[in-house]
């Protein structure tokens, strides 16, 4: 996995920050291919709850994401009872890493 101890800990106070009823936050896709390089950050956030204005959520916590680990670019995908799932939430699920 390509975060530092240190990342992994400012992105979940980030994402706790705005979302601390958030069940799991999952990494997923490039960062976890050590022998990679570059790329931007790709977060599932799992939800138990259904949650309201999903689009403007997941804005906001990308935001928070990215300003914590230093302007990197972060892309979070929501999974919660409301939303529709495809298939990249179930590589992000199958393949992600909890943090």
């Amino acid at each position: 996995m390509r975060l530092s101890p240190q990342n992994i800990a400012a992105l979940r106070e980030a994402i706790g920050s705005i979302a601390p009823d958030a069940a799991a936050i999952r990494l997923f896709g490039s960062r976890l291919d050590d022998n990679a390089r570059g790329g931007d950050v790709d977060l599932m956030i799992d939800f138990d709850h259904p949650v309201e204005h999903p689009a403007a959520l997941s804005a906001r916590l990308a935001v928070r994401a990215s300003r914590a680990i230093g302007g990197r670019k972060v892309d979070v995908m929501l999974r919660a009872p409301n939303l529709t799932q495809s298939a990249i939430h179930r590589i992000a699920q199958e393949e992600g890493i909890l943090l």
